[in-house]
């Protein structure tokens, strides 16, 4: 068996498309479930059983010597999510008891980390963390992700593989359900089909142009040829930066989308929300040196790429993955 948590989820769906794909069937989905517009994430792909995200725990010890393999992809994913209580439960407590199961029964252990953590890039974003302890993650949600990532490092006893993986700015099918935490690719996309116009944020500071802020964007496509990367090669283990290694303008990737849709590009500059206006990344883009370094040799989409792959196939039929 594999085991998948958030597994209704964006990357968490998508990633049992492409286990069915490899054939892999025996797929234990973890989730709560209780949101019906995701249902068509997995709704049509091949799996052996549902499990409730409270259940897990009792389900996992009575069937612990059938499991192949662990996907942690399951959290609360709100980056403007103000409840710390919630954020250290689903965050970091409920990752703890999974990585110590996973001691307990020899289980190989992937997690979801985020590019979040490394806040506004002081110190790069260098997946080898020799600065770790200097990162200031902008919001709670990263304060939760580094946290986990602190105390996976900490650990004497670890599974006898683990990896936790940083995604930077994910894109693609199967996000739609997702609202104002829907990649930029798809915010843009119902923006520009709609109003025939794109918003964009302003700058605040005087070294960046207004919509110059920079992000590195990854095809969930990208995302998931890593997983199973990791699933396939059970060694090296330790944290990853999963991004494009490129970074590109908000202006950049809207000109891309307008291009797309055969509009005219028109934008509009609007000021970032003071209560989060000293937490916004102007820029971030990955390392991938670390990566490679393991023998991770596939390229990955370009950005207008990606998009285009996504525009044709999906995004416009709203098709899932």
């Amino acid at each position: 068996m594999i085991v998948i948590t958030g597994s209704s989820g964006f990357i968490g769906s998508c990633l049992l498309s492409k286990l069915n794909y490899l054939n892999f069937k025996d797929i234990v989905l973890v989730d709560n479930f209780d949101n019906i517009k995701k249902e068509k994430n997995y709704s049509n792909n091949i799996f052996s059983k549902k499990i409730n995200r409270k259940d897990f725990f009792y389900w996992l010890n009575k069937n612990e010597k059938f499991i192949q393999f662990i996907f942690h992809l399951g959290a609360r994913t709100n980056t403007l999510e103000t409840n710390i209580e919630i954020l250290n439960e689903l965050n970091f407590q409920y990752s703890v008891k999974i990585w110590n199961t996973c001691v307990k029964f020899g289980i190989p252990f992937l997690y979801a980390s985020s590019a979040s953590v490394y806040g506004s890039g002081e110190f790069n974003f260098d997946d080898y963390d020799k600065n770790i302890d200097n990162y200031k993650p902008l919001n709670l949600y990263a304060q939760s992700k580094l946290k986990f990532d602190l105390w996976c490092l900490s650990q004497k006893k670890q599974p006898y593989f683990w990896a936790g993986l940083r995604f930077f700015n994910v894109y693609g099918p199967n996000e739609y359900h997702k609202g104002p935490m829907r990649s930029m690719v798809l915010n843009l996309f119902d923006q520009i089909t709609s109003n025939q116009s794109v918003n964009l944020f302003k700058s605040h500071k005087s070294n960046c142009n207004d919509g110059e802020q920079k992000r590195d964007f990854i095809y969930v496509k990208d995302v998931i040829e890593v997983l199973v990367f990791f699933l396939l090669n059970r060694k090296n283990s330790g944290i990853y930066n999963v991004g494009s290694g490129e970074s590109y303008s908000f202006n950049y990737l809207a000109n891309i989308i307008f291009e797309n849709c055969k509009i005219i590009p028109k934008f509009n500059y609007i000021d970032i929300p003071v209560s989060f206006r000293e937490k916004y990344q102007y820029f971030t883009k990955s390392n991938q040196k670390k990566l490679r370094s393991i023998g991770y040799k596939y390229d990955f989409f370009p950005l207008r790429e990606g998009i285009k792959d996504y525009f044709d196939n999906y995004l416009t039929s709203r098709s899932y993955f």
